[in-house]
């Protein structure tokens, strides 16, 4: 149903596509945006319940190119055959934009992303930290619905991730590719 619904979004966004001025960025502008998700899975007593917010900001240097920061957080609870985990993760990021149409209703954007991520986790009583950063790059769009708001979906095209867990010998590694739907981020963004 998300992929639906996010498929749904994107080509909303593209069919009502147009050139109209008076809407969509400038140099100098601000915006704010975010996303956030819930997921809750079971089957007979497993359980799998997440929560997600990711906050962003960004500003205008030029009338293309745009810089800004963001900041996620993430709870997850699994639950077992009787056993619980949680994990708790922080990342903390920036980004820069190039904006192709930035003045029209419509914009087609670039995005090359920085994150530092912090993750702990719970088992029992035992508790461990796992340390990392990761780059990513990716197409997006915008859609302005008035002079200040706009639907946005951004696409995690390419990525690089490494984590290490405390005590840990080796890192983890993540490349990936793709344009998988499952990668597709969508948020409701506000300018200044």
């Amino acid at each position: 149903m998300k992929k639906l619904i996010l498929t749904a979004a994107a080509v909303f966004s593209l069919a009502f596509a147009n050139a109209q001025d008076g809407e969509g960025f400038a140099k100098g502008d601000i915006f704010v945006s975010g996303s956030f998700g819930y997921d809750s899975e079971s089957t007979g007593d497993n359980k799998n319940n997440s929560f997600s917010i990711t906050p962003r900001v960004g500003f205008f240097v030029t009338e293309n190119i745009t810089v800004g920061a963001r900041l996620g957080y993430t709870t997850q609870k699994i639950e077992v055959g009787g056993g619980e985990t949680k994990i708790n993760t922080l990342n903390a990021g920036a980004f820069g934009r190039y904006y192709f149409t930035p003045s029209n209703k419509f914009s087609i954007f670039g995005e090359l992303g920085f994150d530092y991520v912090s993750a702990k986790t719970e088992i029992a009583s035992t508790d461990s930290t796992t340390d990392g950063f990761g780059i990513n790059v990716g197409p997006g769009v915008s859609y302005f619905l008035s002079d200040n708001f706009a639907l946005e979906a951004f696409w995690g095209a390419l990525g690089y991730a490494t984590a290490k867990a405390d005590g840990a010998t080796d890192s983890t590694d993540l490349f990936s590719i793709g344009l998988d739907l499952d990668d597709i981020n969508l948020g409701l963004v506000y300018k200044f």
